[in-house]
């Protein structure tokens, strides 16, 4: 009679806990993490997946994440962020600049000479997100934007050591304003995702590209071309590109409250100049993968660099006034994003 009682009373508590683990188990959330980048990227090992860990860490391992690098969830790059608006993925790390124009305000930092590194370059993206441009991501919850690394010419049969030299080269570019960079430099502008890269390398409908060194092993750009230039950083960088970490935010806002703070913990301004930091810091990574298949890298000087600024100065003034149009000051704009990259420049060792 003793054992069936304490059965009894075992059972009781039993049933009376189970809501109380349910409701913990209910707090657990796994979330899904998609992207472009290869596994075996810079990117997705030293940037996404250490990102993830010190999330998973800081949560007591409440939230996991599945990682799907190479869009192993589908669809292409350029539907990432609607994948991540949409909820068919939880977090995302994209280019905004994929869909051309969608996002016009943040182009500000991908015009040519704009940039000066990208950590700090990744702080100002940031604050002026915040400041000028708060509604340019408003479907998502922005965890980071940031930008990359100087830009270099990277081409397969012709070595490009001043403006003359890319007539009429077809060379990939990244975003709008990127290509739009490349079409006044007299080059033929060709603009596809980064993963497009290596097949129209080897089938030669480009001649060749413009990435950052870091990314130049991903997309096997040291085996596919022989000549690289570089801009010598006294004489500024030629471009950048910006990217944005978005999660979904319904997902978002059903987070228990401790989890997202965790999020928090783990978003803005600091996550920002950590990605572009890290991003940078993989550039000589990716050069010596080249120099060492002996390929020739010629550096532009800061005095050759002012013919392709002279040049440039056409997309910077378009952009103001394609803002203008668009009912944005476009100068104000301009002058902020400057502003703030010489701010985030003094403070933060190149």
């Amino acid at each position: 009679m003793i054992a069936r009682r304490t059965l009894l009373k075992t059972g009781a508590a039993a049933a009376l806990g189970a809501p109380a683990l349910s409701g913990m188990a209910q707090q657990a959330v796994t979330l899904k993490f998609h992207t472009f980048m290869s596994p075996q990227s810079n990117v997705w090992l030293s940037m996404h997946k250490p990102w993830m860990d010190k999330v998973e860490k800081e949560s007591g391992g409440r939230i996991k994440f599945e990682g799907y690098p190479a869009m192993q969830l589908g669809g292409t790059p350029v539907q990432l962020y609607d994948q991540v608006k949409d909820g068919v993925v939880d977090v995302v790390w994209t280019l905004p600049g994929n869909t051309a124009g969608r996002f016009p305000r943040i182009e500000v930092f991908e015009l040519p000479f704009m940039m000066n590194n990208a950590e700090a370059t990744s702080k100002a993206f940031w604050e002026y997100s915040q400041t000028v441009a708060s509604d340019e991501f408003k479907d998502t919850q922005v965890l980071a934007l940031h930008v990359h690394g100087p830009g270099v010419i990277h081409t397969a049969d012709k070595a490009v050591k001043s403006i003359a030299d890319l007539r009429g080269m077809k060379l990939r570019g990244p975003t709008r304003q990127v290509t739009k960079l490349l079409g006044v430099l007299g080059a033929t502008p060709v603009g596809m995702p980064l993963p497009g890269i290596p097949d129209a390398l080897s089938k030669g409908t480009i001649n060749g590209c413009v990435i950052p060194w870091e990314v130049v092993p991903a997309v096997k750009v040291n085996e596919l071309t022989k000549f690289h230039a570089e801009f010598d950083p006294a004489g500024g960088s030629l471009y950048t590109t910006t990217f944005v970490m978005a999660m979904n935010k319904a997902k978002y806002n059903s987070l228990a409250p401790d989890l997202k703070k965790v999020i928090d913990n783990n978003s803005g301004m600091a996550t920002s100049a950590f990605l572009g930091k890290t991003q940078q810091g993989n550039d000589s990574i990716g050069r010596k993968t080249a120099s060492d298949r002996g390929n020739s890298i010629y550096t532009v000087s800061v005095v050759e660099a002012q013919d392709f600024r002279r040049k440039a100065r056409t997309v910077e003034v378009e952009w103001v006034e394609d803002m203008n149009k668009k009912g944005f000051d476009g100068k104000k704009l301009l002058d902020t994003a400057r502003s703030l990259i010489e701010k985030h420049g003094k403070t933060t060792k190149a």
